[in-house]
């Protein structure tokens, strides 16, 4: 329904759930560093520029993450993490051993109206075949779930994508179905698997 004025009903009109999480619940909390067994998640920092632009290079990478990245890019890019941090629309830390960037792994997606986030991760290739990307996701979630209290967290990739579909399940994000023709690549759209995990479920016993 409309007013005159053109604005929705809705506009005026509060929802009646909600919100799951209260506003400022992220923006309060000191970005922690999260140790996955031998694995290390610590917010990004400017020494980690010439591994991202690396990475970025590399086919896999930029096949399922349908970009590339310069060194002002990457630049820009591990700056941009503390600003969503703040705004509470994501958060990312970098998957390192020692002094050693192995792979990214964060929240490109957040709600916390909903509860809920979007996970994305990769992995390097000198460190894949070592489940990284599976240790660090139980990490994640289990801190998201615990420290922030979401309800419920995504993973989406291409159904072209087996090695991801792969860590999803053995984090214990269950497979939900197929969204048909989501995810735009360079070579078209693809189809994307939906996993997800919510706050409640057993946590997986094989990491």
């Amino acid at each position: 329904m409309q007013d005159d004025d053109g604005a929705t009903h809705n506009d005026f009109v509060p929802p009646l759930a909600g919100p799951d999480i209260a506003p400022g619940s992220l923006a309060r909390l000191h970005q922690p560093t999260l140790i996955a067994d031998r694995l290390v998640l610590r917010p990004w920092q400017s020494s980690d520029v010439p591994a991202l632009v690396e990475a970025y290079a590399e086919p896999r990478i930029q096949r399922w993450h349908v970009r590339t990245m310069t060194d002002e890019e990457a630049h820009e890019w591990v700056d941009s993490w503390s600003r969503r941090w703040t705004a509470e629309t994501g958060c990312g830390w970098a998957i390192a051993d020692g002094s050693h960037l192995l792979g990214q792994i964060g929240l490109r997606r957040l709600n916390l109206w909903d509860g809920v986030g979007e996970v994305s991760y990769w992995v390097a290739p000198a460190a894949r075949g070592r489940r990284v990307a599976t240790r660090a996701l139980c990490t994640l979630s289990t801190w998201v779930f615990g420290e922030l209290q979401l309800h419920r967290l995504e993973v989406a990739h291409s159904t072209l994508n087996p090695a991801s579909c792969r860590v999803a399940l053995n984090a214990g994000y269950q497979l939900e179905g197929t969204k048909r023709g989501a995810g735009l690549h360079n070579d078209g759209w693809h189809d994307m698997h939906l996993h997800a995990r919510l706050a409640d479920d057993e946590p997986p016993s094989n990491t």
